[in-house]
């Protein structure tokens, strides 16, 4: 007996086979439409962002004046010194200055971004109840954020003064705008007074997509108000909370104008890394405000990366995780037909 067998179908040209492929050429055509479309993005990054960047880190490799060489000849100009100048910053005769000012930023980061963000969340929770007049709060909240940080400082100079709104109230004079542990009390009031709004709307927005019916389902099965905002109300506004602090923390650690301009300029109180390096420029310095600049440069991008890294501030793989669960709820809500 004679076993025929049948020879396997080959799919068809444009069947499942050609279907990765096909996807794949998509991706690739894809990509290469994005990378299209970002250069000019990419051209501009590195044009504001990279080139100066690279400046001020071969800036600070030079040291511009005049001098002596090593055989006892005049040399005028910039005169390349290496490592000079960030080892005159560390361990130089400035060095006090430096740790000084490294201090005052690491201490203005912390206590005015922990207590802005406990205020913020109070502001944007207050914010999220129903009640009349609430849109005229929303609207008032902004106010203290749209004013120019120097406006600002300004108006709390005058608040802050020996005369001023401050003394008034707690009935002595306190040199506010003077050397002193009160001038980084002052420093302190004025940036959270501006900026605390800003982490309040960020958090309004975030808990302004929680759903109802998750709060109401909570009261059902009896939570109270402290669990629900823990429980719920906290890991839900988890993203929009993180991207705001990581904002507040990029910009306290920059910060310049508002003790610039409320306390004044070498004020060792309150003088911060952005101060020091501006000082050192406005005398021709070039060398060693470039040094400061490039090690504010490099805390700033630890900070940032240490916060990413350990507090899981990845607020896109967040989102998408929450887009998923979200639509999965959709797909078990969807009723069931039959074909």
């Amino acid at each position: 007996m004679t076993t025929i067998t049948a020879a396997p179908e080959r799919p068809p040209s444009g069947g499942t086979a050609a279907k990765p492929a096909r996807r794949r050429g998509d991706v690739q055509r894809s990509g290469r439409l994005a990378a299209v479309l970002l250069s000019p993005t990419f051209i501009v990054l590195a044009l504001v962002v990279g080139y100066p960047i690279l400046a001020a880190l071969r800036e600070s490799l030079y040291r511009r004046g005049q001098g002596l060489d090593a055989d006892g000849f005049v040399v005028q100009g910039d005169q390349f010194v290496g490592l000079s100048n960030y080892l005159d910053i560390f361990t130089g005769p400035s060095a006090s200055v430096f740790w000084g000012a490294l201090w005052n930023t690491s201490f203005f980061t912390v206590t005015t971004v922990a207590i802005e963000t406990v205020l913020g969340m109070c502001m944007a929770l207050i914010m999220h109840w129903a009640f009349r007049g609430r849109a005229l709060v929303r609207a008032s909240v902004l106010v203290p954020w749209a004013i120019p940080t120097a406006v600002s400082a300004l108006l709390w100079r005058w608040v802050f003064q020996a005369d001023g709104v401050a003394n008034a109230m707690i009935g002595r004079e306190v040199l506010w705008t003077t050397e002193g542990i009160q001038a980084k009390f002052a420093v302190i009031i004025a940036d959270t007074w501006k900026t605390a709004p800003f982490v309040g709307l960020l958090v309004l927005a975030g808990l302004q997509m929680i759903p109802r019916d998750v709060h109401e389902a909570a009261r059902v099965d009896g939570a109270g108000a402290w669990h629900q905002f823990w429980r719920i109300t906290l890991p839900l506004v988890k993203p929009v909370l993180l991207v705001a602090v990581l904002f507040r923390l990029l910009d306290v650690l920059r910060m310049f104008d508002l003790p610039f301009v409320l306390i004044g300029a070498q004020k060792e109180s309150v003088q911060t890394l952005s101060m020091l390096a501006y000082d050192e420029a406005s005398n021709l310095r070039y060398g060693a405000a470039a040094a400061y600049s490039t090690i504010l440069f490099v805390y700033v991008a630890v900070v940032a990366y240490a916060f990413v890294k350990l507090l899981g501030a990845d607020v896109i793989g967040e989102m998408r995780q929450a887009r998923a669960a979200g639509d999965r709820r959709v797909r078990l809500r969807l009723p069931f037909r039959k074909g």
